[in-house]
């Protein structure tokens, strides 16, 4: 955001007071994010409720969005794996208005955030607090979890690391440890020919393959950004654990809505 919609935004908080403006421009001046000082943040088109020591969606989340909408059927079922605030849970039921769309995290101050903007969560890790009935009903999974490498954490933004939690970011030594949770949680809720949704980054997709064709994941493909980078991940679940000799997914680089590319990895 540029300085003088910040500015603008700030101008808006204060209400005209000089002394609620002064400590406002000295909390962003720290550092503090944005949208933790406005108690909202724009996403995909909507004013999402922020409360400080939540998460903050950001942009590149819209086209995991964007994906999710077009695996949901207008009636179906899906789960927003550490939901945050509920933002991507929000854009997907303002586009699927009679879906079913419910929200999990660990974290209770994003749960109570989430609950406030009208997402319906179950407070736990991952799948742990979900009912039983859940299981093999869900037509859609998506999750934006904590995938950065431990060992490219200090390339995040001083201010990120100042304020943010490192839980929010931290996926272990290559960034995997929790995507590996998701992929290997996902079949027990998944229904067959149900999709699986996730943000990654790096060579994520590679060091996934060979789990996802270990536990019957087809139709696998991966999405870039403009500069060529992989930002996301969508795969979907089969009746059956197919052999390793069999149905090997085919996970193609997609970028702009487009197969930029097809190849095994």
């Amino acid at each position: 955001m540029a300085a003088e919609d910040e500015a603008r935004d700030l101008l808006v908080k204060a209400r005209g007071d000089t002394i609620a403006l002064d400590a406002l421009v000295e909390r962003r001046l720290t550092g503090e994010p944005l949208a933790w000082i406005l108690g909202h943040a724009p996403f995909d088109g909507l004013d999402i409720l922020i409360d400080p020591g939540v998460y903050v969606p950001r942009w590149q989340s819209t086209e995991l969005v964007h994906r999710a909408v077009a695996r949901l059927p207008a009636d179906g079922t899906a789960i927003d794996l550490c939901t945050g605030s509920g933002a991507l849970a929000q854009a997907i039921q303002r586009a699927r208005p009679r879906a079913r769309i419910v929200g999990t995290d660990i974290d209770d101050r994003a749960v109570r955030c989430a609950r406030t903007n009208g997402v319906t969560v179950y407070e736990g890790d991952l799948f742990d607090p979900l009912p039983a009935s859940f299981e093999r009903t869900v037509d859609l999974i998506v999750a934006v979890v904590p995938y950065v490498p431990t060992s490219a954490m200090h390339l995040l933004p001083r201010d990120t690391l100042a304020f943010e939690p490192a839980l929010f970011y931290d996926g272990g030594p290559h960034g995997t440890e929790v995507l590996r949770r998701v992929v290997a949680g996902a079949p027990r809720f998944l229904r067959p020919g149900g999709a699986l949704l996730l943000e990654v980054g790096a060579d994520q997709p590679e060091m996934l393959q060979e789990q996802l064709e270990s536990l019957g994941y087809t139709d696998c493909a991966a999405w870039s950004d403009e500069e060529g980078d992989y930002r996301g991940l969508e795969a979907t679940i089969t009746c059956g654990c197919p052999s390793r000799s069999q149905n090997r997914p085919d996970l193609g680089r997609v970028g702009s809505g487009r197969v930029e590319s097809s190849r095994p990895i």
